[in-house]
């Protein structure tokens, strides 16, 4: 009987020992993991960023060296002034501020959204097809 309640508790110590063991390497992994979705996370935070910044300068850019006068002058500002506000626009929202104002104008105007999705598969089927 001895014999037996020594096995027993031998086994149990090592299941138990087994079990930390694979709490650990599973709480490690999971660090390991969190840890890298934050830094992808920060690189595209910094991508999306810095793409902003170029659209801002790109309209700087056209409004300084564009026309300023007459027709074309007012087109050239408008273009700019576009292009500044989309810039600011990238900078603060960034990928997810994005992605919820797509969603949200998919939720109030499904029927045009559907539309623009179906277009955009059929224009890809006729890229890839060809």
């Amino acid at each position: 009987m001895a014999d037996s309640k020594d096995i027993r508790s031998g086994v149990e110590g090592a299941a138990s020992q087994a079990g930390e063991k694979v709490q650990q390497a599973a709480s490690a992994a999971m660090g390991k993991a969190q840890e890298m979705a934050q830094t992808a996370s920060q690189r595209v935070d910094e991508a999306t960023a810095a793409l902003g910044e170029r659209v801002r300068s790109a309209g700087s850019s056209l409004r300084d060296r564009g026309p300023h006068e007459g027709m074309l002058g007012s087109a050239t500002g408008a273009v700019a002034d576009s292009l500044e506000h989309t810039g600011r626009y990238i900078q603060e929202e960034g990928v997810v501020g994005m992605a919820e104002d797509v969603a949200e104008l998919i939720r109030r105007n499904p029927i045009p959204s559907m539309m623009v999705g179906i277009g955009i598969g059929f224009m890809l089927a006729k890229l890839f097809r060809s």
